[in-house]
């Protein structure tokens, strides 16, 4: 079984490759051949499990979507202009059947990938649309019926096959390949070995190694649970081994997991979206995540140090080291060229000659291909090392690559279909105009009421969703109602349901992130969201801000950007500074000392006054002077007392 998911991974491949490189057919026609082959992939994977465990029931259903999927493909290819053009809105008998079969497929598919929370989702919009003439007031519509759905959701090559599905296929699916490639070729144990040489200079290095990996790797991949059991299956066992309690170490991989999928170049593959739903260039998209991306690492980064540091035993960073992989310092160069080679290829075509996405992504992937493969050999020809032993070892981690592509790309593909399905039922029975109008009842035109609301909005909505799902979700149903009746920015909207909804990840009850987090540490679930939101505090202040300071978000880094953004960013460090720093005085005046430095804090990220904003920053560095002499006070008197 495993060669045959190793096949239809190279098969997917070979088709997005070809379709990057020729563009031969229309994007519409390619989402089709492209869902059909991640769900392939998908299937065939799970049925290794499957039949291994002996889940005949399991496996019956899995090789039925199967069947049905390619069915389905089959006939939509036959007849694509058909569907597409000719006869739009209307099918024959045999379609409809085709189709209803294939939406119970991807029903099931989605339960099985993401559980009953998802599955909720998508089966109360089916009767949220089959329904709506039922439904009473404002909520209520005229209904779609049993053909009109099925239209809606496959046979029209919407839905299922939307433009949600087409952006993975062509933008999306590549830098997802490029993550896999990484992965086989080594460069997450090459930032792993890199954080951990921090340690030697940092006194929470082995916490920030957690910090630094999972943001780089959790800015690819896409989803941030993901993440989090994939970086965190050796994070968190090596803070724990150092002294850092279980539910701390779950709560810092969360955070760092998360973190990841707002932190540019790529933002979880968050920041094509945005910028196909904005209708502007990718290049503003991720000037616009800079300023909030430093803001957002900074703070963590601090939180991260006053909470390990106090836990942490000494470590022997060699020794560490060693366990890792014997590597000497011409193999940590050439790994390091080896991977910074295909990032330049990257930043050059998106940053500099403004290529589209899907062909600055393809040159991206194939000169990761090249210089995962020649380098290897190279350094073995040089080292007198045998060359043939050195190309097959470097083909094998090329086709490991190309399957862990895969194997990240599908269930992200299948969401996303899904989730394209939804918001069609969603949008043609009007719920966004719903939703505005019932925002503005609710908030009474209050701009801070409706931004609160969004917010809740915007966490339910992203329960237990990728990044990229959840975005898509509260991009088109929440962003619009701050822009259109407040008059926030487009880009300020966008970033602000972007940053909500992966706080999904972090939130009781579901808390997906968290969740994963603390079953890999063996950890109380509550205790990590606890330590998780502890770190992650100007996280849930961060989004106000751009709606009350957009210009740090506008996509333009002007001198006023980012000043303003400073002034945010010491705002951040005063709620880390309250919340996480150890004072040494007395609990009354701790407590007060810690509640005023988070008001304060919270005062000068958010506030839309200027004048105000200084003056916090200047009660800030009062506060800090203070609290220093306190406690340098305290500490001398114990001296002289002692």
């Amino acid at each position: 079984m495993g060669g045959t998911v190793t096949l239809a991974a190279l098969a997917l491949w070979a088709l997005v490759i070809f379709y990057a490189y020729t563009v031969s057919m229309p994007r519409a026609q390619y989402g089709v051949l492209f869902i059909a082959g991640a769900i392939g992939v998908y299937i065939l994977n799970e049925l290794e499990d499957v039949i291994a465990d002996r889940d005949y029931l399991d496996a019956a259903l899995l090789l039925g979507s199967l069947v049905i999927t390619i069915a389905i493909t089959v006939y939509v290819n036959l007849h694509f202009r058909e569907l597409y053009i000719d006869r739009v809105g209307y099918a024959f008998p045999h379609e409809y059947a085709l189709a209803a079969a294939f939406l119970a497929a991807i029903v099931y598919l989605s339960w099985r990938s993401f559980g009953l929370t998802f599955l909720s989702i998508l089966v109360g919009a089916l009767l949220y649309g089959y329904f709506g003439d039922l439904i009473p007031g404002i909520l209520g519509h005229s209904g779609l019926s049993y053909s009109r759905l099925l239209l809606l959701l496959a046979l029209d090559i919407t839905g299922f096959y939307g433009f949600l599905t087409q952006l993975v296929a062509a933008w999306i699916a590549l830098f997802l390949l490029y993550a896999g490639l990484l992965e086989s070729y080594g460069a997450f144990d090459l930032i792993f070995r890199g954080a951990v040489r921090t340690s030697k200079y940092i006194d929470s290095g082995v916490a920030q190694t957690a910090v630094v990996a999972s943001a780089v790797i959790g800015s690819i991949n896409g989803s941030q649970t993901a993440n989090a059991g994939m970086t965190g299956s050796f994070t968190i066992p090596m803070m724990k081994e150092n002294g850092i309690k279980p539910s701390t170490a779950g709560g810092i991989e969360a955070v760092a997991s998360t973190t990841g999928q707002v932190l540019p170049p790529v933002m979880g593959a968050g920041a094509f979206i945005m910028a196909s739903l904005l209708g502007i260039s990718y290049v503003t998209v991720i000037t616009a995540g800079l300023i909030p991306a430093m803001i957002m690492m900074v703070c963590i980064i601090l939180a991260v140090h006053y909470i390990a540091s106090n836990q942490l035993d000494s470590i022997d960073v060699d020794a560490v080291l060693d366990e890792l992989e014997d590597r000497t310092r011409r193999d940590t160069l050439v790994d390091t060229v080896k991977f910074i080679i295909p990032f330049g290829v990257l930043v050059y075509t998106l940053g500099v000659i403004q290529l589209t996405v899907m062909t600055s992504a393809l040159y991206t992937a194939v000169t990761m291909l090249i210089t995962g493969i020649t380098f290897p050999v190279f350094q073995a020809a040089y080292e007198s090392r045998s060359v043939t032993a050195a190309t097959r070892e470097t083909l094998s981690d090329t086709v490991a690559g190309f399957r862990r592509g895969a194997i990240i790309t599908a269930p992200i593909a299948i969401i996303l279909a899904a989730i394209n399905g939804v918001v069609d039922i969603l949008m043609t029975t009007g719920v966004p105009g719903i939703l505005t109008l019932s925002m503005m009842d609710i908030s009474g035109g209050i701009m801070l009421v409706a931004v609160l609301i969004s917010m809740v909005i915007c966490i339910l909505l992203g329960l237990g969703m990728p990044t990229t799902a959840a975005y898509t979700v509260v991009a088109l149903l929440v962003a619009p109602t701050l822009v259109s009746r407040f008059l926030v920015p487009d880009l300020a909207a966008h970033f602000f349901v972007f940053y909500g909804a992966i706080l999904s990840g972090l939130t009781p009850p579901i808390a997906t992130c968290a969740a994963v987090a603390a079953g890999i540490a063996n950890a109380d679930f509550v205790e990590t969201c606890y330590e998780a939101i502890k770190v992650a505090a100007p996280l849930f202040v961060l989004p106000f801000s751009f709606i009350y300071h957009p210009v740090i978000v506008s996509g333009v880094l002007s001198g006023g950007a980012v000043f303003t953004g400073l002034l945010i960013l010491l705002g951040g460090i005063s709620i880390i500074h309250g919340i996480n720093y150890r004072f040494g005085y007395g609990k009354w005046a701790q407590l007060g000392t810690r509640v005023a430095f988070f008001v304060v804090g919270v005062l000068t990220m958010v506030y839309p006054n200027s004048t105000v904003q200084y003056a916090g920053a200047g009660v800030i560095i009062t506060l800090f002077v203070v609290q220093q002499l306190a406690t340098r006070n305290v500490a001398v008197g114990d001296t002289i007392n002692n």
